[in-house]
This record gives structure tokens, C-alpha cells and sequence, in this order.
């Protein structure tokens, strides 16, 4: 594993026989609810061919690592609903669901709006 454009773009890339098979996008986020930082997997992604290696879980645990080096309070990601494979994937590495939590979003024509200040 390495940290392949640095600080801009922290993207951990996972190599088998010379090829790029995977990677793990992330970025550090701030609770305030802890009062310490967090780390926020952006996309993980490992090629079908490769997948059950362990470059996932590697992936998984080389994140985990730089969460406790640095003293981070949770390492989290999304999970779409119906992705029932991933979903058991990432509990066999003891991750949970957030069950209380619904995510927000204002995109397109509404976020045009808000960021001009106009009602949609």
C-alpha cells in the first residue's frame, strides 16, 4: 500500500503483479460530538478478479492504522442499502451501521439556489 499524491488527494493504491487492482480514497473529517478528528472513506474499490485476497481488508487496516497513529475518535464510510455483500464485508472487519442517521443532500437546481441566495 501507498499514499500516492500525498496530502492533496490522500488515495492509498493497492497493486497485484505490477497492475493497480484497487484503491481507498479518504479524506479527514472533524467530530464535534468527540471533539477529535475522524477519517472518511470516500470510495473503496477493489477489481472483481481481485476481490477475496484480502487487498480490501488490507486497505481497510492499513485506514484503521492511520486512525490510531493519529489519535482519530471513528473511521466511517456510506454503504448503499442494497449492496448486501459489501455490507457483510465490512462486518467481518467489525464495522455497524448507523442506524439513526439519514443523510441530506441539496444538488442540481436547488443547490444553485442556496449558493446564490435565491429560493428555490
Amino acid at each position: 500500500m501507498r499514499d500516492a499524491l500525498g496530502p492533496q488527494l490522500p488515495l492509498l493504491v493497492a497493486a497485484a503483479g505490477g497492475d493497480v487492482v484497487g484503491f481507498a480514497l479518504w479524506y479527514v473529517t472533524f467530530s464535534t460530538w468527540k471533539g477529535r478528528p475522524g477519517l472518511w472513506l470516500e470510495d473503496l474499490f477493489v477489481r472483481p478478479s481481485a476481490r477475496g485476497s484480502g487487498l480490501g481488508r488490507a486497505l481497510l487496516q492499513t485506514l484503521a492504522a492511520v486512525c490510531v497513529e493519529r489519535g482519530y475518535a471513528r473511521f466511517e464510510w456510506w454503504v448503499l442499502d442494497w449492496n448486501t455483500p459489501a455490507q457483510g464485508f465490512y462486518r467481518s472487519v467489525g464495522a455497524r451501521p448507523e442506524d439513526e442517521w439519514t443523510v441530506w443532500r441539496v444538488d442540481g437546481d436547488a443547490l444553485a439556489a442556496l449558493g446564490g441566495g435565491v429560493s428555490p
